[in-house]
Parts: C-alpha cells; structure tokens; sequence
C-alpha cells in the first residue's frame, strides 16, 4: 500500500508564492509519474503539473511558467513551487501517483491553497 501525505497549503496574498510537497510511502518499486491536480468550489478536478519517471514535466496551460515541478528522488518526495500566485489558484491542491506495471493511482488527501487578491 502506497500514501501520499501532502504539505505546504495555506493562505498568501496574489503575487507570492507557496511550495507544496508530496511524501510517498510504502511499497514503491517503480513509479510511473506523479503530479498535482486542484478542484477549486462548483469545479472540476483538474490537472496542474505532472513529471514522469524520466522526468519529463507537463503542464496547465495556465501555470505555465509561474509554478515548477520537482522530484527530490532520493526522498520519494515530489513538490510543486508556485510563484506568481493568482485569486484565479485557489483551489484544493491533490497529490497523485501513478505507481508500478500495472498503474496504480493514489491520491493524497488534499491541501488548501487560498490566494487573497
């Protein structure tokens, strides 16, 4: 079994920035790609960024060049610098994991990012 406990979520004024991490735990032999998605109120969940085992990055057109994804390897960690934070970012912030040869998905239990224009 796999965990993926979040941090780094909280309140900032538009302009700055947060970092949120992602510690996986358990029984990780291989993984396949992790990232971060959000669900802001009335929406849907959507993804932000994702990094693949070989570390190729993708991401929303929207945060493009304002947030980073980042793998620390050694640590299982995976975490997201957001710079530039916008009103329009507010949002809850899910860790995922797509873990193994037979792709398996876990989520993390979410973190509030709020941003105060």
């Amino acid at each position: 079994q796999v965990q993926l406990v979040e941090s780094g979520g909280g309140l900032v004024q538009a302009g700055g920035s947060l970092r949120l991490s992602c510690a996986a735990s358990g029984s990780i032999f291989s993984w396949n790609s992790m990232g971060w998605y959000r669900q802001a109120p009335g929406k849907q969940r959507e993804l932000v960024a994702v990094i693949t085992g070989g570390g190729n990055t993708n991401y929303k057109d929207s945060v493009k060049g304002r947030f980073t994804i980042f793998r620390e390897r050694a640590k299982n960690t995976v975490s997201l610098q957001m710079n530039g934070l916008k009103p329009e970012d507010t949002a809850v912030y899910y860790c995922n994991a797509d873990i193994g040869p037979y792709r398996s998905v876990y989520w993390g239990q979410g973190t509030q990012v709020t941003v105060s224009s």
